[in-house]
């Protein structure tokens, strides 16, 4: 995995929450977790909506 030391500015409060809810170690790695999970869960709609009407899916905070 190529990484990169960056900047950011980040809600420090959400960001620790995130560490809990995640399971994370730290700040960063919450943030790459919540990455991969973003990018996920938009490659699974894009999934769902290429094969609309032959797949199903019930989203629990849809």
């Amino acid at each position: 995995m190529a990484t990169t030391m960056t900047s950011i500015r980040l809600n420090i409060q959400l960001a620790d929450e995130a560490v809990k809810v995640l399971g994370a170690k730290n700040r960063t790695e919450a943030v790459h977790l919540a990455l991969k999970e973003i990018v996920a869960l938009r490659k699974f709609k894009n999934l769902m909506a290429r094969h609309a009407g032959k797949l199903t899916f019930e989203a629990l905070d849809e």
